[in-house]
């Protein structure tokens, strides 16, 4: 395991699959808020997502392993797909810096999962520990996301950083492969290739 002290990314998806919307996440939460590096972090069982077409976590960890693979000071941790049962971020940033004195975590979130943090496991303990770093979503406004948060906890750390926005979503590549259409151009090379090697979402 690497070092992860320091100020450092999370970024947890089920990566179902991973995308080139996810790898622009990573990459420009890093240079925009001066990360030293960022964990990527697979969902084991993602208790809110639905489980249809899913290939599998191993399948999906694979999958995000190789969609990573490139970018510099990024690590794909396979905590979550380790325990067993639903998975929650609560938990797996406590695994993550229990053991790694001077982490200061950074939860990268859209803002679209971060209206979502009222409903997630122990959302205030989970916002007592880290910085919530959000990137924007077509339709979510910044005030919206920033009273959300504070309504679970009104000392919540927020910061908001810029990308290009990029309207690709694991539920439309899972459709264009169930329908035989083009996906390739969403997903980095050799997870595509993997994808039809192993013929994944294919119903």
């Amino acid at each position: 395991m690497a070092d992860g002290s320091g100020r450092v990314g999370i970024f947890g998806s089920a990566f179902n699959p991973p995308h080139l919307g996810h790898v622009l996440v990573v990459a420009e939460g890093r240079w925009r808020l001066g990360l030293d590096r960022v964990m990527v972090v697979p969902t084991g069982d993602p208790y809110h997502k639905d489980g249809s077409l899913d290939p599998g976590r191993e399948a999906r960890l694979e999958m995000a392993r190789l969609a990573f693979q490139d970018e510099p000071g990024c690590e794909v941790l396979p905590v979550e797909i380790e325990r067993p049962g639903p998975t929650y971020t609560v938990d797996t940033v406590e695994a993550l810096v229990a053991d790694r004195t001077g982490t200061d975590p950074v939860l990268l979130l859209g803002a679209d999962a971060a209206i979502g943090l009222p409903g997630w496991e122990r959302a205030e303990a989970l916002l007592e520990m880290v910085e919530v770093a959000v990137a924007p979503r077509s339709g979510i406004e910044a005030d919206e996301v920033e009273r959300v948060v504070r309504g679970v906890t009104p000392d919540a750390r927020i910061t908001f950083f810029e990308m290009p926005r990029v309207d690709i979503t694991a539920t439309l590549i899972r459709e264009r492969i169930e329908s035989d259409s083009p996906f390739e151009q969403l997903v980095p090379q050799r997870v595509s290739a993997l994808i039809r090697e192993e013929g994944y979402y294919r119903g």
